[in-house]
């Protein structure tokens, strides 16, 4: 009687798995048919997948991946003849081939009972990835155009994993060739526009290996590690700024981001080094000078010295409205400091000697912040410089009418 049970539990565990395998075939002869009805095929397949008796079948990942890839010449059929083809299920089809390939491969690459390595799909699957290849390109860029920034960055991403697939070693596939280049430029940039830094990133720096558009690159990755602001990302924006600086000496955003990392991390002598390299490249360069006495006035509380680089950007650009309110700020401050020292002597000679030369400090400062308040009339830090200084000098008629701009 056990014998017989054991015959009929036995008959009963071919009968399964065959009827699994039978279901792998027939999904595969719809998907082939001139009328497949995919939904079929697909629901046929996925039964085969999770089933122990062919899960683990090479050919159950690889007729997944054929079903994927039937699809996607049927829609694309649809475009050479000149129809509209359903672009969402057509590029969806064409995404899906390779996560079973990769699969319907690694099985395919093991040995047999005998311990022979015989591969059925490799060659089928190798020959379906290559002619399909370029069109990831289009599908990353579909996504691209209608702003669906992380299914544009997979598209474009599949593309270069394919290009990197050790079975396509040697091959054109595997060619990084300008379309290459192009795409994986591409991938780093929709990363970039999905908001995600980590995976921006990761493709960003990818990317920065290679020559097409490498600048643009650069410039990306110095933001996504600028907007991160871990201590880690801070470390690694100077250092994307220290690398882009050598491979593009000439492009001022390295150079002059640079100086304003080292000026915000109080490393004034590293941002004066940079400055002077700067002003050396670009001797005429207002902007240039007007840091510099950034650097003097706030880092080093030089005030001799920012006095000097603030007239010199004056001298470059007598327009230059940062430079002749950072120049009036110096005089005005300095005369500030020298009335509070006047406000602590008794002796009331002494006294009015040192607000003497506090008046003319705030006359000094008078000038170059009008010419900024008429040049820029609603910046109200201009504003409360040009009242105090009114104030400070007994410019009634003055004092009103800034004060009633003020009040606007």
């Amino acid at each position: 009687m056990k014998r017989v049970l054991l015959t009929v539990a036995l008959c009963v565990a071919a009968s399964a798995s065959f009827a699994q395998k039978k279901a792998v075939n027939e999904a595969q002869s719809i998907a082939k048919s001139s009328n497949a009805d995919f939904g079929e095929a697909k629901t046929l397949i996925k039964g085969a997948l999770e089933n122990p008796e062919t899960k683990d079948d090479a050919k159950t990942w690889y007729v997944a991946g054929f079903i994927e890839d039937q699809q996607f010449n049927a829609e694309r059929a649809k475009q050479i003849l000149g129809q509209q083809p359903n672009e969402p299920v057509m590029y969806e089809a064409l995404y899906g081939i390779l996560p079973y390939f990769q699969k319907a491969y690694e099985l395919d690459q093991l040995p047999n009972e005998k311990g022979k390595v015989k591969p059925k799909y490799t060659k089928d699957i190798k020959s379906i990835l290559s002619a399909n290849h370029v069109y990831l390109f289009n599908g990353g860029a579909y996504y691209f155009d209608k702003q669906e920034y992380k299914k544009a960055y997979d598209f474009f991403n599949q593309y270069v994993e394919i290009s990197e697939l050790p079975m396509f070693a040697g091959t054109q596939t595997a060619e990084k060739d300008s379309t290459f280049m192009t795409v994986q430029f591409y991938a780093a940039a929709a990363a970039s526009l999905t908001g995600d830094s980590k995976l921006a990133i990761s493709a960003l720096e990818r990317a920065k290996n290679t020559e097409y558009r490498q600048n643009d690159v650069y410039q990306y990755l110095c933001h996504e590690y600028g907007e991160a602001r871990t201590a880690q990302d801070s470390l690694m924006l100077e250092k994307t700024l220290e690398e882009g600086l050598a491979k593009f000496p000439d492009e001022q955003f390295y150079l002059m981001s640079l100086i304003n990392t080292y000026i915000y991390s109080n490393r004034n002598e590293k941002a004066m080094e940079y400055l002077n390299t700067a002003i050396q490249k670009n001797p005429n360069d207002a902007n240039l000078y007007n840091v510099m006495g950034r650097v003097y006035e706030t880092g080093l509380k030089d005030y001799a010295n920012a006095e000097k680089y603030f007239k010199l950007a004056l001298e470059k650009d007598p327009n230059l409205t940062d430079a002749l309110s950072n120049l009036g700020r110096v005089y005005y401050n300095q005369g500030v400091n020298k009335q509070s020292e006047a406000n602590m002597i008794n002796d009331s000679k002494k006294y009015q000697e040192e607000l003497n030369i506090a008046k003319d400090l705030f006359k000094q400062a008078l000038p170059y912040f009008k010419q900024a308040h008429e040049a820029k009339p609603d910046v109200m830090e201009y504003m409360i410089a040009l009242r105090g200084i009114y104030y400070n000098l007994n410019m009634g008629p003055e004092l009103e009418a800034i004060e009633a701009e003020m009040n606007k």
